[in-house]
């Protein structure tokens, strides 16, 4: 890919992301956030203030995707002047942002009037049709042009999806949203009373919303036939039929939440997907032409021999087994280890038992969000996962799941996570949770695992993050009482872990992976092991006077910690490796009994209050 290419790629997307701010912005009531244009509160800087953050930022975006318009527009003229399409592409992209710019001014200043945003979402998108044909046209070789009814299909979808992007935008200007409560039935009829002019428009946006349904589905069925599996323009529909099905599912959780606002954009940030995936196979569509019959039911018998060697045909995957792969996926046993830390959590953050609802929707939007970055990490550890005993099994290395099909399903168990936490909890819990998934996969996993001896130290942050989850999903906020708790799981996590990784030293040096008991002497990792139980010793007895706990979790805290301390010693008393090793996986074993004992004292102890 050239550098024109990648960077008219990271100016669409972040155009998307603007798309998306810009549904924020709207959900929360944040339009006049900053008042004036281009400054806020006649500052550059905001104010701390919520409304004013969220339209500072939406601006910001606003600015980055300006000056991605400019270099590509340089950059395209300067070094392109022989390809006609690209010149043109790139000149047409500069008034369309200067204009949406203007619009934007023009919207602020007129205090949202309705019709204007829906103007500005509209430009929006034309603006993002056009940096799609360019990047397009950089990256995918011309071989001819699809049929005539393939393109007509296609431009009828993407036709399709942006009257119903500026219908449901002037649904929200005219506050119809909610003009009947109810789903899939209106008001309680089939057909409702249309006599005022919300209940029309409501009427109108669903049942446009069901022939587009209908419509992807069918262009994903008639693309299919024509296109072999792995062709780009075959895999955008299908993640366009797949995106109209999420999409259904946030219109009803609209009703259900009362259009709550990380709903509203969640179901604005899916829509311009969708509309972003069949304008882009449309792109492709003109510069690739369908396959033949005889294309699509052929396979080099090398290939399918090859294939057949190296992993299963999902087609002879059982049903069963593929739903187990993926739950596999997620590593369940880790998930409940997390959750066994966040109910505790919330009964002492509540000083009893919060709302079991509360505690349900913490529960699942944790569920998804640890599940999310396991398999990321899967994802992204695959190569060395073959390479070690204990991981040979996974489902991406036997071929079970493909990567690729890992990778989205763990991305959509992120969004899932985030939308849910914010939608029935708040919007603290779902970034805490979602920021625990992101350190977890780049600090973690992308940066520290293959390259320091302190990767688990470090990364072990993130699996003390659900304290903090569950902390402020009951009080809204933070302090000291829930940091040491996480201080607590925190280092926890390195005597728990290393415990085990002495008992698969041999692994993690097969794949080239420093984990401490790998690249140093045992009684190195022994001592590291004792110093870091001491502190978790500490930590937990610290926790009974900054959280206010009574007697139950104080003498848990002190035996729980002296029995593990005691361990800990034992295992450094070793001298041979069989004892060693079956030392460490009784440690190992302690330790998950120690922090579930530990957070359930801390439950019991608010439930009966022994002084």
């Amino acid at each position: 890919m050239s550098r024109l290419a990648r960077l008219s790629l990271v100016t669409t997307v972040l155009t998307f992301l603007l798309a998306t701010a810009g549904g924020l912005v709207r959900a929360t009531d944040s339009g006049l956030g900053c008042p004036g244009w281009p400054t806020c509160y006649g500052r550059w800087i905001p104010p701390a203030n919520h409304h004013a953050i969220i339209e500072w930022t939406h601006r910001l975006l606003a600015s980055l995707v300006s000056f991605g318009v400019i270099a590509t527009c340089v950059v395209a003229v300067l070094f392109y002047r022989r390809d006609r399409t690209t010149v043109r592409l790139g000149l047409a992209i500069v008034p369309l942002v200067i204009g949406q710019a203007l619009l934007g001014a023009y919207v602020v200043e007129h205090k949202l009037e309705a019709w204007t945003v829906v103007a500005h979402l509209g430009l929006g998108m034309g603006f993002a049709a056009t940096l799609i044909f360019l990047t397009v046209h950089l990256t995918a070789s011309s071989r001819g042009r699809a049929e005539p009814r393939t393109l007509t299909l296609l431009a009828a979808a993407a036709a399709g999806v942006f009257v119903q992007l500026l219908l449901g935008s002037w649904v929200t200007g005219q506050e119809a949203g909610l003009a009947f409560k109810d789903w899939p039935l209106y008001g309680g009829r089939v057909v409702p009373n249309l006599g005022h002019e919300v209940a029309a428009l409501q009427f109108l946006h669903r049942t446009w919303a069901y022939a587009l349904v209908a419509l992807v589905f069918t262009v994903a069925v008639h693309v299919r036939r024509r296109y072999p599996a792995g062709d780009p323009v075959r895999r955008l529909v299908t993640a366009a039929a797949a995106l109209v099905v999420v999409q259904v599912g946030l219109g009803v959780l609209n009703i259900a939440t009362r259009l709550n606002a990380a709903v509203v954009t969640a179901h604005l940030g899916v829509a311009t997907l969708i509309w972003g995936s069949l304008v882009t196979a449309f792109a492709v569509a003109l510069r690739r032409p369908a396959a033949s019959a005889g294309d699509l039911g052929a396979e080099n018998p090398v290939s399918r021999e090859k294939r057949a060697e190296n992993e299963p045909s999902p087609a002879r995957v059982p049903v069963r087994e593929k739903v187990s792969a993926y739950v596999a996926l997620t590593k369940p046993r880790i998930i409940e280890l997390l959750l066994v830390t966040t109910v505790p959590t919330m009964v002492v953050a509540k000083r009893g038992l919060p709302s079991l609802w509360l505690v349900l929707a913490t529960l699942v939007g944790g569920t998804l969000a640890a599940g999310g970055a396991n398999a990321i990490n899967m994802y992204a550890d695959r190569d060395i996962d073959k390479l070690m005993k204990r991981t040979a099994k996974r489902p991406l290395v036997t071929g079970v799941i493909e990567p690729r099909n890992a990778l989205v399903f763990a991305i959509s168990l992120e969004v899932l996570a985030f939308v849910e936490l914010w939608a029935l909890v708040n919007l603290l819990s779902a970034v805490l949770a979602v920021s625990a998934t992101l350190f977890y996969v780049f600090v973690y996993t992308l940066w520290l695992k293959r390259r320091s001896t302190s990767n688990i130290v470090i990364g072990g942050a993130a699996g003390a993050v659900p304290v903090l989850v569950g902390w402020s999903a009951v009080t809204g906020s933070l302090g000291m009482a829930p940091l040491v708790l996480f201080a607590i799981i925190f280092v926890w996590t390195p005597p728990h872990f290393w415990a085990l990784a002495i008992r698969y030293r041999e692994d993690y040096a097969a794949a080239d992976v420093p984990m401490l008991p790998a690249v140093a002497s045992f009684t190195r990792t022994a001592r590291q092991i004792v110093i870091y139980t001491i502190a978790l010793w500490a930590a937990s007895l610290v926790f009974a006077d900054v959280g206010r706990m009574g007697l139950i979790y104080l003498v848990a805290a002190v035996v729980l910690g002296a029995v593990f301390l005691a361990g800990s010693l034992q295992l450094a008393r070793q001298r041979t490796v069989a004892a060693s090793d079956r030392w460490a996986m009784r440690l190992f074993s302690y330790s998950i009994s120690y922090v579930t004992l530990l957070f359930g004292s801390m439950a019991l102890d608010q439930l009966v209050h022994v002084r």
